[in-house]
């Protein structure tokens, strides 16, 4: 399997592992909402890096979701959700982490886990589709 298809499949299994947190966290009673958002928002960041990778586009280290989304643009890959709502997992990155904000009213945890679902299940579909066209171009 070619490198980069690779640290694109690992991205996602990164991914797959902050949903996971996301969804315990999601449902647990007392969790506040910028430790069960931070895992979306990371789970939305590792699989447009996941795509990024898989096209072989170099980026820097960031946690932006709309600097990933507009890399993506530049090389024809559309998101499945406009911006204005990837940027509102955005804070929870590194601002609601870290500084002693009030986070409620930014989003949902419902609205959370549909952004999320929507991204990582996009990006799972990108990915085969390309495993399917490199095993095919292997066969031949």
């Amino acid at each position: 399997m070619k490198p980069h298809i690779e640290e694109s499949l690992r991205s996602l299994r990164a991914a797959a592992r902050d949903i996971t947190a996301f969804d315990v966290l999601r449902k647990a009673a007392g969790v506040d909402l910028a430790s069960v958002c931070f895992h979306a928002q990371q789970a939305v960041e590792k699989s447009l890096k996941a795509l990024l990778f898989l096209h072989q586009v170099e980026f820097r280290r960031t946690h932006d979701l709309l600097e990933l989304a507009q890399l993506l643009r530049q090389f024809g890959v559309e998101t499945p959700v406009p911006d204005d709502q990837l940027s509102r997992l955005n804070p929870f990155a590194v601002t609601f982490r870290y500084d002693d904000v009030q986070e409620e009213g930014t989003i949902s945890r419902g609205e959370a886990a549909a952004l999320v679902m929507i991204i990582h299940r996009w990006a799972e579909e990108q990915i085969q589709a390309a495993l399917g066209e490199s095993d095919a171009a292997s066969d031949h």
